[in-house]
């Protein structure tokens, strides 16, 4: 007999993949070895997480409500390579995952970006990861420049990774039923070697400060943002970059190219 799981928490975000056709889909998409070890977030009631069980050497589940707890381990008691733990994925250290970890996640909407962006931070662990999210997010990330979605979370995300939308997820496959529609995004971690997290800072405050004001020049909105308006001139003239252009016209090559030209001009 199946387990009986409690009612989703609103104030969690819970929608719990129902659909196997989904399933079957995402465990296609993560591509996995039998040695790969595999971070879900989020398992809820575990549709997901069987599948990896069945293709991955090791599954690390983290997941926020304790009541799920002994459900997970009754329905999912057979998968002898779960590790299953409760918490928040937010305190997770994602530093201690070994290295080419493949993440697969439906990730809580109202959480998606700051476990991204810690996810992002621990990039040197990991291989590649497939994420469910709400669809504007999922287009966020892998918009191009002089789009409406192009912006920090663009920017950032492709500086780590290959971008890739993969799949559309039609409401109906949740219970609860979502109000938002969700797509499942491919993101190919790029090579690492050389990646130095100071550095890393500097440009994410580069991108930051550039979008902080998108209806002003890039001029302007480094300006506001703390950068001496001699620094921007130097800067921008160096690395090719209109000052007058906006940030969204600016592409990933052009964001590094003006930090390389900022460490060249400091102020």
């Amino acid at each position: 007999m199946a387990p009986s799981f409690p009612p989703a928490l609103k104030r969690l975000g819970q929608n719990f993949l129902i659909d196997p056709n989904i399933v079957r889909k995402i465990v296609s998409l993560a591509a996995l070895r039998s040695d790969d070890t595999v971070l879900e977030i989020g398992p809820g009631r575990g549709a997901l997480t069987a599948g990896l069980c069945a293709e991955a050497g090791r599954v690390i589940a983290v997941e926020i409500d304790p009541q799920l707890q002994p459900h997970l381990q009754e329905s999912l008691g057979h998968c002898r390579n779960l590790d299953l733990r409760i918490g928040d994925a937010l305190a997770f250290p994602f530093e201690s995952l070994p290295s080419r970890t493949v993440v697969v996640a439906n990730l809580p909407y109202y959480v998606s970006t700051p476990i991204l962006f810690a996810l992002l931070d621990a990039r040197a662990h990991l291989d590649r990861m497939v994420l469910m999210l709400q669809t504007e997010v999922a287009l966020r990330l892998a918009a191009k420049p002089n789009g409406e979605d192009y912006g920090v979370l663009s920017v950032l995300t492709q500086e780590a990774a290959e971008v890739e939308v993969a799949f559309r997820v039609s409401a109906n496959c949740f219970r609860p039923r979502p109000t938002v529609g969700s797509a499942v995004v491919h993101l190919a971690i790029k090579p690492q070697e050389g990646f130095d997290p100071v550095r890393h800072e500097r440009f994410r405050r580069l991108v930051r400060a550039s979008f902080a004001h998108r209806r002003k020049t890039l001029m302007n909105s480094l300006r506001d943002e703390g950068y001496p308006p001699d620094q921007i001139s130097r800067a921008t003239e160096t690395a090719g970059v209109a000052p007058q252009a906006r940030a969204e016209m600016l592409t990933l090559d052009e964001y590094q190219s003006l930090l390389r030209a900022f460490d060249r001009h400091p102020g």
